[in-house]
């Protein structure tokens, strides 16, 4: 018998309407008629499990449990946390509950990395979390070479989840799954035992996100886990939760939330619409396995928290009520930067992390280099 299962999309008939209160158009700007448009999203059928102040989930169909909400690498390392604040806080979200680490090759030229290795490396951390990092390589041997950075950074003989970082373009999943493509080093670091699971990232467009997924498809390839950005502007504009996230669902992959709060030190919280624990309650809303939030204080760790230890599924009328009041700012995608601008595309401001062209391509086009 199949496993019921934990989450379900919500059903044609209960539609949630993008309620509209003019009180809320601090603009003062016509509303446009996209906003009063009925849509849907999709929503968990449970809030989990709660023990102490965290809710734990399932990962996709992995088999593995880990807490809905993940500690993000890269505040970990911002100018304004020293080494020190970082192992701290790294270490009393675990003792509070927080299992999932996220992280990137690239996050602060590896000192993300290198810190939360610092951090599980004492006292038996590391056993206590499900660990996650992303490469930016898009060859075998970039990719490679990415891989055994990150497993010296932190401290470790494998990663539980290793992805393919910033899926943005319509040509990194050609280049990944191609002859001499980074997949190559995936699957055999997977087969040596360096890492368990597979996945990738974006946070462009989710027409690229259903390029992989379509790209995999073809060469029998299946995900273990996808991540983008899930908030309440992303509802409104080109929007991941509407479009990815049920195709995850069916397919039994994990889903993964970033920037709840947009980035950019929670730029969603600049358009004072709505609080921190209501951009928290919107992703875990949605059929997260985690939502990965950036943590660089301890106000912020006891926030993620109290997310958690509040959180209830949303009705109807409470969500719709939610989504309103982004609605006014969100259209246009102005506050979505990862989306609108290149301001997130680090591989795009250093495209040697994608390492060169594979061996095939030098083959047709020698001034590919």
């Amino acid at each position: 018998m199949r496993r019921r299962r934990f989450f379900t999309t919500i059903a044609a008939s209960r539609t949630i309407t993008s309620l509209w209160d003019p009180r809320l158009d601090a603009v003062g700007d016509a509303i446009p008629a996209q906003i009063t448009e009925k849509f849907t999203l999709p929503r968990t059928s449970s809030p989990g499990t709660l023990k102490g102040d965290m809710l734990y989930r399932p990962l996709g169909q992995t088999g593995q449990t880990v807490s809905a909400i993940g500690l993000g690498g890269f505040h970990i390392s911002k100018p304004t946390v020293t080494e020190a604040e970082s192992i701290r806080i790294v270490q009393a979200a675990i003792d509070r509950g927080i299992t999932f680490m996220d992280n990137a090759w690239d996050y602060n030229q590896g000192e993300s990395e290198r810190r939360m290795g610092k951090a599980l490396a004492q006292s038996g951390y590391r056993q206590r979390v499900f660990l996650m990092t992303k490469i930016d390589g898009r060859t075998r041997e970039e990719a490679t070479n990415q891989i055994n950075d990150s497993l010296q950074r932190l401290k470790t003989d494998h990663i539980d989840l290793l992805q393919h970082h910033e899926v943005i373009r319509f040509e990194d999943p050609d280049r990944i799954f191609a002859e001499g493509g980074a997949m190559e080093a995936f699957v055999a670091a997977k087969q040596a035992g360096k890492i368990r699971f597979i996945g990738f990232t974006g946070h462009k467009d989710p027409h690229v996100h259903l390029y992989m997924l379509e790209t995999a498809a073809r060469h029998g390839f299946h995900f273990d886990t996808a991540q983008m950005p899930l908030n309440l502007l992303d509802a409104h504009f080109r929007s991941f939760a509407q479009m990815v996230v049920p195709k995850l669902v069916t397919s039994g992959i994990g889903v993964l939330g970033m920037k709840p709060m947009g980035g950019a030190d929670g730029i969603i919280l600049k358009t004072h619409t709505v609080t921190p624990v209501e951009c928290l309650h919107y992703a875990l809303n949605l059929p997260t396995s985690v939502v990965i939030t950036g943590i660089d204080k301890q106000e912020v760790l006891d926030q993620a928290f109290e997310a958690a230890k509040t959180f209830s599924v949303l009705g109807d009328q409470q969500l719709s009520g939610l989504v309103a009041k982004t609605a006014p700012v969100a259209v246009a995608g102005d506050y979505e930067l990862y989306k609108t601008s290149t301001h997130f595309d680090s591989t795009a401001q250093h495209p040697d992390w994608l390492g060169g062209e594979t061996p095939r391509i030098r083959s047709l086009a020698p001034s590919a280099g």
